[in-house]
């Protein structure tokens, strides 16, 4: 039997265990909680805060306070030192180096033996499973998978003991029936210079048999257009004639969605999102243009706080699986096999279903905008701009808006940087379409809009070529992993990428 489909065969006996958490979730959810605690009551974290007084999850939320990096960093630099059994038991050997998208500051979050072989891996492994379930003719294993990584140094902490970026930690210890199939190689893979690294992948790469790749869409984009450019072909299929799979997670996909058809015109191109991050996977897009279903037995209990009631580390109103709702906003906080309690991630979310459990990703709990009661989210700003580059033929790269604070009379507003692949037909019209979208998706913007009361019309700069681009690599974030804060709510952001080059200043009042 091809090998092909020897891989297909066993990697689809997974499924029948993904739908035993999607008929049982809550029953799922509270057997690894219940594992989690045992754990934990071998650590000095767990000590400290009574695991072993801890039978149910009421207990749990009395005993143990919520988290934030601030919170766990003393823990995680004893782990950097060596000590065994600080937050989970035995020795944490790798560090996740994540600098976040508004901070300089350097996090190191944990990654334990059993949160890479029992989260990430199996993460990309049920991810492969649910696409061999779909597409159960799929020759995915015949050819080779390209991993558009991040930046990913590794950093000696002691003997056994690195930090880099989680890509390297992740490249560092594969599985071999990974291995065989990756591309490019790992010292194109670990290099560091992302401009020189661009290169080095499309030399590397245009010439093998590519049938999937995984990465963030906007650097995936800028491989693809080089690796089109160098060969002098319009379709990337005439480059990776195999290519059917498109894995990818970080950022929305919506506004990237018209660029990726234009490169790769072909109905039987596959695109699967996921959801993951340093701190552990999370979710799969488990059926065609769905949304991600929430994955429960990867060693991480999660916990929610309406975004109403978000005050930060604070004792919240925090509720577990079974009493979320649908269509409402949620801080996800985790506790994890790889040592983290009551973390908050910072990222929020909002279930589309609850049979089984899917959400999608909204925006993170410090981007935002919501100087003027407007409550805007990335969610929201995502699909205006998504509407906006259709309806004027544009084709986005990337964009941040923060406000325009009220000052010596002058109402207040939102002001945008974006950056086209292609400029629209009109920028004018593209400013309107812009704000009408967000006022139809947002009822709180909206009722500031009216007549201008609160918020004028929104200020939107076109912005030069690899404007971000520079100002990424201005902060020493250029790369795969790095991204540019959509929203901010305030005028740091914004401000630093204005410096760096000038920008076309569009300026429209309503019709």
């Amino acid at each position: 039997m091809p090998f092909n489909s020897i891989f297909g065969w066993i990697i689809k006996k997974r499924i029948h265990q993904i739908d035993l958490f999607r008929m049982h979730p809550v029953e799922v959810q509270k057997e690894w909680f219940e594992r989690l605690i045992l754990s934990g009551r071998k650590t000095v974290f767990g000590k400290q805060y009574g695991f072993d007084d801890i039978n149910h999850y009421d207990e749990f939320k009395r005993l143990v306070p919520l988290q934030d990096y601030d919170n766990v960093k003393e823990w995680v630099e004893r782990e950097v030192a060596g000590e065994e059994d600080v937050l989970w038991p035995g020795e944490t050997q790798w560090f996740a180096k994540s600098s976040g998208t508004t901070s300089d500051r350097s996090k190191f979050i944990p990654v334990t033996k059993d949160s890479l072989e029992e989260c990430h891996y199996k993460g990309g492994k049920d991810l492969l499973a649910i696409y061999y379930s779909q597409f159960p003719n799929t020759k995915l294993y015949k050819g080779k998978h390209l991993v558009v990584g991040g930046t990913a140094e590794q950093n000696k902490l002691r003997p056994d003991s690195y930090t880099g970026d989680l890509s390297s930690i992740i490249l560092k210890n594969l599985p071999w029936w990974v291995e065989i199939k990756r591309i490019p190689s790992r010292e194109t893979a670990l290099m560091s210079e992302w401009e020189e690294k661009i290169e080095k992948l499309a030399e590397e790469t245009m010439y093998e048999d590519v049938s999937s790749i995984s990465g963030v869409p906007s650097w995936t984009l800028v491989l693809m257009n080089r690796i089109l450019e160098k060969s002098g072909k319009t379709d990337i299929r005439e480059v990776w004639p195999n290519l059917e799979l498109f894995m990818h997670g970080g950022v929305s996909f919506k506004p990237y969605e018209k660029e990726f058809n234009r490169i790769i015109p072909h109905q039987d191109m596959h695109y699967i999102e996921s959801y993951n991050a340093s701190e552990g996977f999370f979710g799969i897009q488990d059926e065609l243009d769905g949304d991600l279903l929430l994955m429960l037995d990867y060693g991480i209990f999660f916990e929610f706080i309406p975004m109403n009631a978000y005050k930060g580390t604070a004792s919240e109103t925090v509720i577990g699986l079974k009493d979320i709702e649908l269509n409402k906003n949620y801080a996800l906080v985790i506790s994890t096999n790889g040592g983290l309690w009551r973390y908050i991630l910072g990222d929020t979310v909002k279930f589309t279903s609850i049979k089984p459990y899917r959400v999608k990703v909204t925006g993170r709990t410090k981007h935002f905008i919501n100087v003027f009661g407007e409550e805007v989210i990335v969610d929201n700003t995502d699909n205006a701009i998504r509407v906006a580059c259709e309806k004027t033929h544009a084709l986005l790269k990337d964009y941040t808006a923060c406000p325009v604070y009220m000052e010596e009379g002058k109402q207040g507003g939102h002001e945008w940087i974006v950056e086209f692949n292609k400029e629209p037909d009109n920028m004018e019209e593209f400013s309107q379409i812009l704000d009408d979208t967000l006022r139809e998706l947002n009822s709180d913007y909206d009722a500031k809009r009216t007549k201008n009361l609160t918020l004028n019309f929104p200020i939107v700069h076109k912005a030069e070529p690899n404007l971000f681009e520079n100002w990424l690599k201005s902060k020493g974030k250029l790369g795969g992993q790095h991204k540019v804060p959509r929203l901010s709510n305030d005028r740091k952001i914004l401000e630093e990428v204005l410096k760096l080059k000038s920008s076309t200043v569009i300026e429209v009042k309503e019709a």
